[in-house]
């Protein structure tokens, strides 16, 4: 996190030197858990929105910070269970931009920290009188289930288009944010975050 925020510093502290713009953005998240054993897992569609820095600093060449409120999660089923887990993160993306045209490619690690977890579906709540599984609705705060860091890589293109950007990006999680473990406290199932985002921008000036 240290790291993160000398880069950021960094890069805010050569906008003088170069030419600065800021924007908002906003967009589509299409979001997976992957990596749990014996369970499938499909994508939902969420949401993100938040600020960005483009500090150009060579040609073509820009670094760009970024502030977002992002959504993430999906629908993981099993024998047992069938719910969707929604998971609100603060992320902070800092990516190298470059421009050819109205041609962008990014790319460049991501921070965020989870704010809250909620679990919404169908899961087994206990065993009926003749012993067959009982199931029932269950929507429930589920913060605790999840590490609080996401470290990942992000890439992604676009069209610039004016004061107008059109993008698309992969995030790819690359630790586990799984926060529960098996009784057995072996063979913890690993989880991590996949999201498709597609998003329009606006530069607001320099």
């Amino acid at each position: 996190m240290k790291k993160l925020l000398i880069i950021v510093l960094l890069s805010l502290s050569l906008a003088p030197l170069a030419q600065a713009q800021f924007g908002i953005k906003g967009g589509v998240n299409v979001a997976e858990l992957r990596g749990r054993d014996g369970e499938s897992s499909s994508y939902k569609t969420f949401y993100h929105a938040g600020i960005f820095y483009q500090a150009n600093i060579l040609g073509p060449l820009a670094i760009q910070p970024e502030i977002q409120y992002s959504v993430a999660g999906g629908n993981l089923k099993s024998a047992f269970s069938d719910y969707d887990n929604k998971l609100h993160y603060f992320t902070v993306p800092v990516l190298a931009k470059l421009t050819l045209g109205p041609v962008f490619v990014e790319a460049g690690p991501q921070f965020g920290v989870l704010l809250s977890a909620d679990q919404n579906g169908r899961l087994q709540v206990g065993l009926a009188p003749d012993g067959t599984p009982a199931y029932g609705n269950v929507s429930r705060p589920a913060t605790g289930s999840f590490r609080r860091g996401d470290f990942s890589l992000v890439g992604g293109a676009g069209l610039k288009l004016g004061s107008l950007s059109l993008g698309g990006r992969l995030v790819a999680g690359l630790n586990d944010i799984n926060d529960v473990d098996n009784l057995a406290g072996i063979n913890d199932p690993r989880l991590q975050n996949r999201v498709f985002q597609a998003y329009v921008s606006l530069q607001l000036g320099n």
